[in-house]
């Protein structure tokens, strides 16, 4: 689909995924063209002068220098606040690693691997990292409304029909709802309310 995407010459600003992806070093060496922020593996190796090294050994060596407080954007409960590190481990490919501290429980730790062609300030790789939430929670509703996840296929093209029709379905329901909230709430309010086409 990406790849759709950009031989449809669509600026695409910036990928993101989970550690599934982030993993993969087939997708990170295809995706070299693109800025990206990807979850990964506590046990992800990194070229350093030093010699490879994981990302948990990564950010122990950085200890408490250089962390910032940064929301990555909002949740249901406001501000999805934690502490973050950017580490440049001199890796030859240009990667940084982005290290997310719990501040409840700081020995809570998650890891990004990032590739940007210019630098970028690190509140732009939080937004970055924070933007998947959006779409995993979008993903829970469209598996809880429309049994996105509830395929019985094999093959391609009944799978991708299904995840289409689901998909489908979940924008109707998106779209259904929001019309509704702004209807009740111009009610309300006294206004008049919105025109509908047919």
């Amino acid at each position: 689909m990406l790849e759709r995407l950009l031989e449809a010459d669509a600026d695409v600003g910036w990928f993101t995924a989970d550690e599934a992806y982030g993993d993969n070093p087939g997708l990170r060496a295809w995706l070299q063209g693109l800025n990206y922020v990807m979850a990964i593996s506590c046990d992800q190796r990194f070229d350093t002068p030093a010699g490879r090294m994981r990302a948990d050994e990564l950010a122990r060596a950085a200890g408490n220098m250089g962390w910032q407080r940064l929301s990555a954007g909002k949740g249901s409960k406001g501000h999805r606040l934690y502490d973050w590190l950017v580490i440049d481990p001199g890796d030859t490919d240009g990667h940084l690693l982005l290290v997310r501290r719990s501040i409840s429980k700081p020995s809570e730790l998650a890891y990004c691997i990032c590739h940007t062609h210019t630098p970028v300030p690190i509140a732009e790789l939080v937004r970055v990292a924070g933007c998947r939430w959006g779409v995993e929670e979008t993903f829970q509703f469209a598996k809880n409304e429309t049994g996105m996840d509830h395929y019985q296929v094999r093959k391609y093209d009944a799978w991708y029909r299904h995840i289409t029709l689901a998909m489908l379905a979940a924008a109707f329901l998106a779209v259904t709802a929001y019309t509704e909230r702004i209807r009740d709430h111009t009610f309300k309010k006294g206004l008049p309310q919105p025109k509908t086409s047919t």
